[in-house]
């Protein structure tokens, strides 16, 4: 939630928690983009009418480092506006007041639609490749070149996590939960199989081009090329 006013920050932290969405707050530009590549968020609330910023060039920052959908609220009516936002790369845009209901519908298809989009285009795009690094999803198959990759089930799982986000930082914690479970590891766990990854599937160790270190973050795997 990218938002500068208290009383609606407030209000929609009382609505969004009491139907069990996790929020992360925002509002400024800086703190926007630095939560939105740490926390990989499903969907953000943005505000028009930040203090440091207009809001429209925090969206096409927004959407030049990250495809998380993102629906605008404002008290701008006017339909130019509206178009260049969406235009500009939002998904939705909703004009302030309005109903705690609406919103919630309209979170709630927003991120349905990028999840059903998402789902199509990785069955269309079953292999990732990165360079002479490969992962063939559909052959559950890794390699380097011409060189097939050994990698034990949880390093897979880690990669195809990576790599299906190509492109967005994951935390620690993010990947933690998706491979081993909320509580059934920890950090340096993870760090001994990034290690391992890493020996099998970079050139050169000193300067990794597929798995990339967001310090003190976590990882983020690099775009298709």
């Amino acid at each position: 939630m990218v938002e500068d006013d208290q009383t609606i920050i407030d209000l929609l932290l009382v609505v969004l928690t009491s139907h069990d969405y996790k929020v992360i707050q925002a509002k400024t530009d800086k703190d926007a983009l630095q939560l939105c590549l740490s926390h990989n968020p499903e969907l953000i609330l943005l505000d028009l009418g930040l203090p440091d910023i207009d809001g429209m060039n925090v969206l096409r920052e927004i959407h030049a480092k990250s495809d998380v959908p993102v629906i605008v609220l404002s008290a701008r009516h006017d339909e130019m506006i509206k178009v260049e936002a969406l235009e500009g790369g939002a998904d939705d845009y909703i004009v302030k007041p309005f109903g705690n209901f609406e919103l919630l519908a309209r979170i709630h298809n927003t991120i349905k639609l990028h999840e059903r989009i998402a789902a199509a285009l990785f069955k269309e795009e079953d292999i990732y490749r990165h360079g002479a690094f490969c992962i063939d999803f559909a052959a559950h198959k890794v390699s380097l070149g011409k060189k097939a990759i050994h990698l034990t089930p949880i390093e897979y799982k880690i990669v195809s996590l990576l790599s299906k986000n190509a492109g967005k930082v994951l935390t620690h914690e993010q990947i933690i939960n998706q491979v081993w479970g909320p509580n059934n590891c920890d950090s340096q766990v993870l760090r001994v199989n990034m290690a391992n990854i890493r020996r099998k599937i970079e050139i050169n160790l000193s300067d990794p081009q597929i798995i990339l270190t967001e310090l003190g973050v976590g990882y983020r795997m690099a775009e298709i090329v």
